[in-house]
């Protein structure tokens, strides 16, 4: 039970924060605005984070935990390649509406620089689990070419969806970042379906 509440209590701190960090920006938003927003203590943060800082690689839990729910919401007869479409299309929605540009290019180009943890490529996220488990599923029904294993296909629609943010950002949000990608993702991707 402490578990769940130190995760609970971690991700209301996350919540807070991206909350915050999108409405009146990174620079502007306080330690002290996250902790009241969040409803937690200051030793809470202090015990989760090291300062505000920490919080730019938390982005992939905001990520994960957008996954979690919409595990839930999957049609189990639908397509695996349209699993993968629907996963990418609100994910994206999600950083459009909730993220703001700024914030996930320090994300991104702090993963390029950081001698430490690379959050985006932690195979132990909800993010690659559910990709393995719905690819894997995919491949078992025929839907995607067995040929391929499915950590290649994995590896394959996580750098798509990495460059696609990755040049949303470049052309400073300049265009949907999820309209983009349900044009895009079909012909990155195209290959793999059966």
């Amino acid at each position: 039970m402490a578990r769940r509440d130190g995760r609970n209590t971690r991700g209301r701190i996350i919540n807070a924060a991206w909350e915050l960090f999108y409405e009146q920006g990174y620079e502007d938003t306080t330690i002290e605005e996250i902790i009241e927003r969040s409803g937690t203590s200051k030793g809470s943060f202090y015990h989760y984070f090291e300062g505000k800082d920490a919080l730019l690689g938390s982005l992939s839990s905001l990520f994960d935990e957008k996954y979690a729910m919409l595990k839930e919401t999957l049609d189990p007869d639908m397509h695996a390649f349209d699993k993968l479409m629907y996963l990418n299309r609100e994910l994206f929605r999600m950083i459009e509406d909730r993220v703001s540009l700024d914030l996930l290019a320090r994300l991104i180009s702090g993963q390029l620089v950081t001698h430490g943890e690379k959050h985006l490529l932690d195979h132990n996220r909800i993010y690659y689990r559910l990709l393995r488990a719905i690819i894997s599923e995919g491949q078992q029904k025929g839907e995607l070419k067995a040929e391929y294993s499915v950590n290649d296909i994995v590896k394959t629609y996580a750098l798509c969806e990495r460059a696609l943010m990755y040049d949303w950002c470049l052309c400073n949000g300049e265009y949907s970042l999820a309209q983009y990608a349900q044009r895009m993702l079909p012909m990155f991707m195209g290959d793999y379906r059966a």
